[in-house]
């Protein structure tokens, strides 16, 4: 009887010993630990460049809906708004314009155009996006509905304050 209970005791301190020895000796580092202590305290390729525009400066310069379209403005951030644009309680469209201070690749793609819309030069995105550069803002139409064509698109990107928006800083 001494002796089962002298087990226990002896049991009970080693495990004592093992769970204070694991919880106290340092963690060695997963592979991802690294990878996230650079992230975290990286300050550059950040997602919104300190310098980029009130997404609220660019809801004036969105076309007004006509024509029977609806326009709903749907996000509106720091760089970046955007509205949905409706015709019969359909969604056909989403317009928007972003600054590429954030995103200089954004800007790049417009270097080798040859078409403009408005004065300004265009890019065809895929066969459903089409999108122009004015100063250092993208202003993007997106068809959501077949519907809605490379045409009406070019129509709705002339519809915008682009000298509004050429004279945003």
């Amino acid at each position: 009887m001494i002796l089962h209970r002298g087990r226990r005791v002896v049991a009970a301190l080693l495990l004592s010993v093992v769970l204070l020895t694991t919880a106290c000796s340092p963690k060695t580092p997963g592979r991802f630990d690294q990878v996230q202590k650079e992230s975290t305290q990286q300050k550059r390729g950040q997602a919104v460049a300190k310098t980029a525009t009130q997404g609220s400066e660019f809801n004036k310069l969105f076309p007004k809906a006509s024509d029977g379209y609806q326009g709903v403005y749907t996000q509106e951030k720091k760089g970046f708004a955007n509205l949905k644009l409706k015709k019969g309680g359909k969604e056909v469209a989403l317009l928007s314009i972003s600054d590429t201070t954030s995103t200089p690749s954004a800007a790049a793609k417009f270097s080798k155009s040859t078409k403009k819309i408005g004065g300004y030069p265009a890019v065809e995105v895929g066969k459903t996006q089409t999108a122009i550069l004015v100063g250092k803002y993208q202003v993007k139409a997106i068809s959501s509905n077949p519907s809605f064509t490379a045409s009406d698109r070019a129509d709705w990107l002339e519809k915008f304050n682009l000298k509004g928006l050429a004279k945003l800083k």
